[in-house]
């Protein structure tokens, strides 16, 4: 079953295609957006209002904040130095990794095919461009891009009360 019984959902989660989407064991907040092909794990906290775009990965050890977007095909990581096996040759266990924490903090937006590195914190109103290599953290408000992602700009502030961005003034 694509969705477990263990998957605490908030009022009003929308999840497209859930035939199509692999839920266990994590708790996903109001009013959130979850797209065909996304796979959430356990342990996972996804904050309230969130959009999680189809064909991305967000892996134990992830929490996302309020108001956080998720482009398509992103991609989380939870160890740094993953291995399939131990030194003597066998297949690892759960007690042969170490689980590295990832935060996401609210209102960031991550663009399409970006992977985030286990152990980073997106700041609060990030932007990392599509394609970026998250390595290491992000300040609030800022503007990442590139393999790997570096600091570009700051999110320019909200446009005034009725402007919309790029209308004439």
């Amino acid at each position: 079953m694509p969705i477990t019984d263990d998957v605490r959902l908030g009022c009003g989660v929308r999840i497209h295609q859930p035939a199509l989407t692999n839920l266990y064991g994590c708790t996903i907040g109001d009013h959130t957006a979850v797209g065909p092909f996304v796979e959430i794990q356990k342990g996972v906290t996804v904050g309230a209002r969130c959009k999680i775009s189809s064909h991305s990965f967000v892996c134990e050890g992830v929490v996302l904040e309020d108001e956080v977007f998720v482009g398509h095909g992103v991609m989380f990581t939870n160890d740094l130095f993953p291995r399939a096996t131990t030194t003597a040759g066998e297949p690892q266990t759960a007690a042969d990794w170490c689980l590295v924490p990832t935060l996401v903090k609210r209102r960031a937006s991550i663009g399409s095919n970006a992977t985030i590195v286990a152990g980073v914190v997106i700041g609060e109103g990030a932007v990392v461009g599509a394609g970026a290599v998250v390595t290491r953290d992000v300040p609030d408000h800022a503007v990442v891009a590139g393999v790997p992602a570096r600091v570009l700009s700051r999110v320019p502030d909200a446009p005034q009360a009725g402007l919309r961005i790029g209308a004439a003034r």
